[in-house]
C-alpha cells in the first residue's frame, strides 16, 4: 500500500518489534475471548485503537444494499453517535476501501480526492489509517483509525501492525459468525422439538377434551351420573393440557438468553413460574460475570428440569432457586420443601435426573441431587467457567 505525505524510519509506533508483536498478541487474545459477532467487532476496534494509540476508531461490516450491516465506533460519546445520525453508506473513503480492498494511510484525509465530507455532528478527523478485514477474497469489514496521539501521524510500521492484527481478527470474526449460526440452528432444532412435543402431547389432550365434553353434553339429559363422570374426566384432561402448555411456554423462553444473559433470563423464568403455579417460587443471585454461552444454556436447562420436577411432582409450597459465582465456579441450586423421593428408584420415575447430569457433563460440570421422603429435594449443579 502506498502512503501519502509521510516518511518513516521503519520503527513500530508501539516500540520495538518484540513489543509490537506482544501488543498484537494481547489484542488478538482479547478478541478471541468473545463469541458474539457484536462483541467481537467492538473488541477489534477497541484493541486496534489501543494498539496504535489512536483517538478514534471504527469498524464497518458491509451489507449488499450499499450500506453497512454493522458499524461500531470508539472515541465518541453515545450522545455524539446519536447526533451523527444514520449509518454511513458505502461511498467516499469507505466505498473506496471496499472497492480496492487494500489499506489506506493518509496524513490528512480531507486532502484526498476520495474524501466525501463529514455528516453533521461528526468529529473532524485528520490523519487516517484504514485496513480491510479479509477472509480470502471477501472483505468482512473495514477497521480504521484516526488522529494518532503520537506526533507524526500513522507510519508504515503502524500500517503493517494493523494489517497483521486485522488478519488475526478476521479469524475471530469468522469463528464468531460460525458460532452464532450454530446457535441459530440449535435454536431452530429446539423449536422444532418443542413443536413436535406440542403436537404429540397438548394437541392430543385437547382433542380428547373436546370429545369428552361433547359426550358429557349428550349424556347430561339422559344419564346425569355418567355425565358427571365424563365432566370429571374433562376437568382432569384440562389440567393435564394446562400443565403441558405451561411447559411449552416456559421452554420456549431461552431465546432471551443471548439478549439478557443467564441471571436475568433465569429471573424472568422463575417469575413466570411463580405466576403460573400455586407454589411460591423465588430466585436469588449475585453478579456472575461473563459466562460462556454453552455453560449458560446448560445451567438454564438444568434449572428448568429441576423446577419442572419440583412443581409437577413434589407438592411443594416453596421452591428456591439460587445462582452464585465464586472463584471461576458457577453454582446453581434448586431446593423445594415438597414430599421428596427415593433416589434409588428415581431412574424409573421420569424425573430427568440423567438428562440433568448429561447436560452438566457436556460443559464439564456435575449435578448432585439430595432428597428424602417428607423432607424435600435439593438439586445442585457446579461448573467451572473462564
Amino acid at each position: 500500500m502506498t502512503a501519502q505525505g509521510d516518511s518513516t524510519d521503519g520503527r513500530a509506533g508501539v516500540g520495538d518489534t518484540d513489543a509490537a508483536l506482544h501488543a498484537v498478541s494481547a489484542a488478538v487474545l482479547a478478541v478471541t475471548r468473545h463469541l458474539s459477532v457484536r462483541e467481537v467487532l467492538q473488541v477489534i476496534v477497541r484493541s486496534a485503537r489501543r494498539l496504535l494509540n489512536a483517538r478514534y476508531g471504527a469498524l464497518g461490516v458491509p451489507d449488499d444494499d450499499g450500506s453497512f450491516a454493522e458499524f461500531v465506533a470508539e472515541g465518541i460519546s453515545e450522545r455524539q453517535w446519536q447526533a451523527i445520525g444514520p449509518l454511513p453508506r458505502q461511498h467516499g473513503m469507505l466505498g473506496a476501501m471496499l472497492r480496492e480492498g487494500t489499506a489506506i494511510r493518509l496524513p490528512d484525509i480531507e486532502e484526498d480526492a476520495r474524501f466525501d465530507g463529514w455528516p453533521p455532528a461528526h468529529p473532524v478527523l485528520k490523519d487516517f489509517l484504514g485496513v480491510p478485514i479479509r477472509d480470502g477474497d471477501q472483505v468482512l469489514g473495514i477497521v480504521f483509525l484516526a488522529d494518532k496521539r503520537d506526533k507524526g501521524g500513522f507510519t508504515e510500521a503502524d500500517e503493517k501492525l494493523l494489517t497483521l492484527f486485522a488478519a488475526h481478527a478476521a479469524i475471530a470474526l469468522t469463528n464468531a459468525r460460525l458460532y452464532e449460526r450454530s446457535r441459530e440452528l440449535t435454536l431452530v432444532e429446539e423449536r422444532k422439538r418443542m413443536a413436535r412435543e406440542l403436537h404429540d402431547a397438548v394437541t392430543q389432550k385437547l382433542f380428547s377434551l373436546r370429545l369428552t365434553a361433547q359426550s358429557a353434553g349428550e349424556l347430561l339429559r339422559v344419564d346425569p351420573e355418567r355425565a358427571a363422570v365424563e365432566l370429571d374426566r374433562v376437568q382432569r384432561l384440562a389440567g393435564e393440557a394446562l400443565t403441558e402448555l405451561r411447559t411449552v411456554i416456559v421452554e420456549l423462553r431461552p431465546a432471551e438468553l443471548a439478549r439478557h444473559g443467564l441471571v436475568e433470563t433465569l429471573r424472568k423464568h422463575v417469575n413466570l413460574l411463580d405466576v403460573l403455579h400455586p407454589a411460591c417460587v423465588v430466585f436469588d443471585s449475585g453478579p456472575i460475570g461473563a459466562v460462556e454461552p454453552e455453560v449458560e444454556m446448560a445451567v438454564l436447562r438444568v434449572a428448568q428440569e429441576a423446577l419442572h420436577n419440583a412443581l409437577r411432582h413434589s407438592d411443594a409450597t416453596t421452591v428456591e432457586v439460587g445462582l452464585v459465582s465464586e472463584g471461576g465456579r458457577l453454582t446453581l441450586r434448586v431446593r423445594d420443601d415438597g414430599r421428596g423421593f427415593d433416589l434409588e428408584a428415581a431412574a424409573s420415575c421420569g424425573l430427568g435426573l440423567a438428562s440433568m447430569s448429561d447436560r452438566a457433563a457436556a460443559v464439564g460440570g456435575r449435578v448432585r441431587v439430595e432428597s428424602e421422603r417428607g423432607k424435600g429435594t435439593s438439586v445442585r449443579m457446579e461448573v467451572e467457567f473462564r
